[in-house]
């Protein structure tokens, strides 16, 4: 007597046969729907799928490392920060790869490392990955060089060049620039001569792409390009270059490389009299969850930190599952400017009206100083 397996309590693990038996396909197309293979109809890996789903049946990834010499895996080289845009793009790396029924390794990296990139890299080989996502590195300083990190496994870099060599190098998130433009222009559009710009360290590759933008934005209108102010990310560095910028009264618009600075440099032009937006205008950068919330709300771009992971890791799995192929075209990511309160016109400046003297009290009659809204000041 036979006996059906994967039901019930106390059943033997099923196994792919049964599945192929119960979807009434062969056990070869069992084996292409799991790998996600071409060619395999929509009805037949509908049925092959609810099938495995109906026996509790659960691919041996260990059988299929050993008959296709790939451990079903993906490593992960991350800065271990707690920055919202470093962690953001970890957690969207997380869930695609999960989608993908690769298992995911990440390994940690710290400013000031002296292993660093390479020794990250070194730990995720021995582990036997099938390719590597190296999130958001930065620019070591003393390492002479990086390039020269050589790899036989797949690469998707994300948000930075590749520092790496390898049989196929791909990148993803690398629009920070064309980011940063949006809002140089937006305050450009709102009538603002200038834009300040709050930098985050130029270690960082997103630092550096971001100030890139702006610069050449203003270029591009033939504006004024001011001297640029460094913070290090957080609102405490915000806040003390915003002290700095509230004493130049000329200052009418800042683009901050990153939310955090730019909460931080509200606080201190609104502690320093400054009106934001009616005196300075402010845009961030990522739309962290708070920014919808301060006061003001926050004029910020998004940053799409779910596409371009689903995008890298769709081109990566492709890549290691198809070595032979070309790999998947890139694409733009999205530009998403969230307009909110923290941007307006630049404040109104009144030229004095042609053949008033403003130094001294105009002949023949009295001088009465105007309020802040035009109008006289009545008398005493």
């Amino acid at each position: 007597m036979t006996r059906e397996t994967g039901r019930g309590r106390g059943s033997a693990t099923p196994r792919s046969v049964d599945v192929a038996r119960l979807a009434g396909v062969s056990q070869k197309t069992v084996s292409r729907v799991f790998n996600d293979e071409p060619y395999v109809s929509a009805d037949v890996r509908r049925r092959v799928l609810e099938a495995a789903e109906q026996l509790g049946y659960r691919l041996n990834n260990a059988a299929r490392a050993l008959a296709s010499g790939r451990t079903r895996s993906i490593g992960v080289v991350t800065l271990g920060t707690a920055l919202y845009g470093p962690a953001s793009l970890l957690m969207g790396v997380e869930r695609v790869v999960r989608d993908t029924g690769y298992a995911l390794r990440v390994v940690n990296t710290m400013e000031g490392d002296p292993a660093g990139l390479a020794g990250a890299v070194d730990s995720l080989l021995d582990q036997g990955v099938d390719g590597i996502v190296i999130s958001e590195p930065i620019d070591e300083e003393g390492v002479d060089g990086q390039s020269s990190l050589r790899l036989d496994v797949p690469v998707l870099v994300l948000g930075a060049p590749s520092p790496v060599t390898a049989p196929t190098v791909l990148t993803a998130g690398d629009g920070a620039d064309l980011m940063a433009r949006t809002a140089t222009e937006h305050l450009l559009a709102l009538g603002h001569v200038t834009v300040h710009h709050l930098a985050g360290p130029q270690r960082w590759y997103a630092a550096r792409d971001r100030l890139k933008g702006w610069r050449a934005t203003l270029a591009d209108h033939d504006r004024e390009i001011p001297p640029v102010a460094e913070g290090d990310w957080s609102a405490g560095s915000g806040y003390r270059a915003g002290r700095a910028l509230a004493e130049n009264g000329d200052v009418t618009a800042v683009f901050a490389a990153n939310d955090d600075m730019a909460i931080g440099l509200i606080r201190a032009l609104t502690e320093a009299g400054r009106r934001v937006p009616e005196d300075v205008s402010v845009v961030g950068f990522d739309d962290i969850p708070v920014a919808a919330y301060v006061t003001p709300p926050l004029t910020t771009v998004r940053q799409p930190f779910d596409t371009v992971a689903q995008e890298g890791l769709k081109r990566l799995v492709h890549t290691i599952e198809n070595p032979d192929a070309e790999p998947l075209p890139p694409s733009a990511p999205p530009v998403d400017l969230i307009v909110r309160t923290s941007t307006a016109p630049p404040p109104s400046r009144t030229p004095p009206a042609r053949g008033r003297r403003t130094a001294s009290r105009p002949r023949g009659g009295t001088h009465r100083p105007s309020l802040p809204n035009g109008g006289p000041s009545p008398r005493s």
